[in-house]
């Protein structure tokens, strides 16, 4: 299995069966990840964290302080696809795997802008 991230007609496929997608909120400037699994019924969202609360970045109810960060372990059924807007206003998307990170502009060799980028998993 692959990932594949799709934005303004550029489709780049990568060699990962798991990763983190990270970003700030735009609005609190709070960092936020989320662990991730490519798997055949698609993408499946397995924990979350987030390095503070405020407007729209509550930790959920049975997260636990672990090292300054809120966890929590997410249960939910895959996701056939995972869609990405981007508001300009907070910097890009990050998606990291294998002990690196890469901005969304980095793995389509393009500037995403404001166009969504589209997630999902592939051969």
């Amino acid at each position: 299995m692959s990932l594949c991230v799709a934005s303004a007609g550029v489709v780049k496929t990568l060699a990962v069966v798991a990763f983190t997608l990270a970003w700030t909120h735009s609005i609190e400037k709070t960092e936020w990840q989320e662990d991730w699994r490519v798997t055949p019924q698609g993408l499946e969202l397995i924990a979350a964290r987030v390095k503070g609360s405020g407007a729209g970045m509550e930790p959920a109810p049975d997260a636990r302080l672990v090292d300054g960060w809120f966890q929590w372990p997410v249960t939910r059924p895959p996701q056939r696809e995972v869609l990405l807007g981007n508001s300009g206003l907070a910097g890009e998307w990050r998606l990291c795997a294998h002990e690196r990170c890469w901005t969304l502009t980095q793995i389509l060799g393009r500037a995403v802008g404001v166009h969504p980028t589209t997630m999902y998993s592939c051969n």
